[in-house]
């Protein structure tokens, strides 16, 4: 399952999350795991939040009526959620039973950027926000925001959700992004953007300036850096269409030197590739259709969210929820 020079190797640990009868993920758009490895599931089903403890086990659910499109979800050491509404372009931050705590943005209204859903791309940068996608918390508090969908920009807040400053633009460019999807920041501070439909990685320094760029991932949604600094990348892919198990065809040709397969990639911060998990069979167990959201817990096991449905891979041949939610545990 891995492939790389560290030999970092994982076991897809199938059933691991114990949902109580009638109670349905439909899509995980993202997923966190707090100081006491307790996971964050946040899903497109009723209930938009459902947490378990770290062996699987269900603890309790909420948030319903309270999301418009659930899409990105981080967590602070003080085990406070932030979590991005796209469809409401509103980050908001809670406890971890769900009360509210903070609210950034204007609830259901968007920045002009120009942009239309199917009808006209970003045009120009805004500020926050238009279908805010993630946010990364830093151990001061301090917040950046990926900015993506309807805009083209990272965006720095204060702990007390003052804003500081925004950088980005529509483009190809360094420094530009088309759909900033993920962000995170490792232990230097530097700030890692997942610029998805330009297929690469974007790293900068603290104050938004252009340091570097890895062009070799495959339309990168989430990102996630653990206490040593390993990157953890789930990469979307290409969209793919399945003709019958287990022979699968590819619906859009990657550009040269891409695997059109969704898969993790497991790299250091100078984008040396340490393991990379999942293959072209997409509907297996341990493989990916269309993985969203990441997050590493104390163990080093890691969690990916899938959103089969939104995404148009194999959804026709997957029934909901086929891995919507996966667990991938390390090997000693």
């Amino acid at each position: 399952m891995a492939t790389g020079p560290h030999r970092l190797e994982f076991d897809v640990l199938e059933g691991w999350e114990r949902l109580p009868g009638g109670m349905a993920f439909v899509e995980v758009a993202g997923v966190a795991v707090d100081s006491r490895d307790r996971v964050y599931v946040f899903c497109r089903g009723k209930l938009p939040v459902i947490v378990f403890d770290r062996e699987g086990r269900f603890l309790t659910a909420w948030g319903q009526g309270t999301f418009t499109t659930p899409h990105g979800i981080c967590i602070d050491r003080q085990d406070r959620l932030y979590l991005a509404d796209s469809g409401d372009h509103t980050l908001r931050q809670f406890t971890p039973d769900g009360a509210l705590l903070m609210t950034l943005g204007r609830s259901g209204q968007a920045t002009d950027t120009g942009f239309e859903v199917n009808v006209s791309p970003v045009q120009r940068a805004a500020g926050p926000f238009n279908r805010v996608t993630n946010a990364a918390v830093l151990p001061t508090g301090e917040l950046y925001v990926a900015d993506g969908y309807g805009n083209a920009r990272v965006h720095k807040f204060a702990a007390d959700g003052t804003w500081q400053f925004s950088w980005g633009e529509p483009g190809s460019g360094p420094g530009q992004f088309n759909l900033p999807h993920g962000i995170a920041v490792d232990s230097a501070g530097q700030v890692y953007v997942a610029d998805r439909e330009n297929s690469r990685v974007q790293v900068f320094t603290p104050g938004g300036e252009f340091l570097r760029e890895w062009g070799w991932v495959n339309r990168p949604d989430d990102l996630f850096i653990d206490g040593q600094d390993t990157l953890y990348i789930a990469e979307l892919g290409f969209q793919v269409a399945n003709v019958s198990p287990p022979h699968y065809r590819f619906m859009e040709a990657p550009p040269p030197g891409h695997t059109p397969y969704a898969r993790v990639t497991l790299c250091d911060p100078d984008g040396k590739i340490m393991a990379q998990i999942g293959g072209e069979q997409a509907l297996l167990p341990g493989n990916f259709i269309a993985p969203h959201g990441i997050w590493v817990d104390s163990r080093g096991d890691f969690y990916v969210g899938e959103v089969v449905k939104a995404s148009g891979a194999l959804a026709k041949f997957a029934p909901l929820p086929c891995h919507a939610f996966q667990k991938f545990m390390r090997r000693e």
